[in-house]
């Protein structure tokens, strides 16, 4: 059974500039493809790839959502489900940071600049206050909602036993595609400066 996407936080970063990136490599091949004598060898083609894979995988691929029963961090080369039960903590800084069952978790999704980070979060709004000050902010709150109400759902007390150990429950699936592609490219980079 798959579970319904509950909320998708949008990635804070890296989009556009991941945009022109794979631009470029894609020039770059086509270039090298339509022209093989122009100085497009096989080592720069298999270099081409190797750049757009950790282009894709490092500014386009990193999302974060939340279903029914889980929060889903998609990283570059991993994709980590956690228990929303499970979550002890969140923090956004630069990166998203989560506890559960005693390990930490961090996706790059969702993160502050270097310079918000720098400077700090404003004075921490009073409970009263339910207006984040922004983005990443929202995002902090919103999931550690979610993970409460769930928590609460099955009864289960923060930071006891129980959520430890639904902790262990986290499941990383590795992003076998990407993988593969550029282990692939890097074999073919090596190959051809060989040859």
């Amino acid at each position: 059974m798959t579970e319904q996407v509950v909320e998708r936080f949008k990635p804070t970063s890296g989009r556009i500039m991941g945009t022109i990136g794979l631009v470029l490599v894609a020039v770059a091949l086509v270039l090298g493809l339509l022209d093989p004598d122009s100085g497009f060898g096989g080592p720069v083609f298999a270099a081409a790839v190797a750049i757009g894979v950790l282009t894709w995988a490092s500014m386009l691929r990193p999302a974060m959502w939340v279903t029914t029963e889980s929060l889903v961090m998609r990283n570059m080369f991993e994709t980590v489900t956690i228990p929303l039960a499970a979550v002890e903590q969140v923090a956004v800084q630069q990166v998203t940071a989560v506890r559960a069952g005693d390990r930490r978790y961090v996706s790059p999704a969702v993160g502050r600049s270097l310079r918000q980070a720098m400077k700090g979060r404003r004075a921490e709004q009073d409970s009263a206050s339910a207006v984040p000050s922004s983005y990443p902010d929202m995002v902090e709150q919103r999931i550690r909602h979610l993970a409460d109400d769930a928590a609460a759902a099955r009864g289960i007390r923060p930071r006891s036993a129980e959520q430890v150990e639904l902790g262990r429950e986290v499941r990383r699936q590795p992003a076998w595609a990407e993988i593969v592609l550029l282990v692939a490219a890097v074999v073919g980079f090596v190959i051809t400066l060989a040859v």
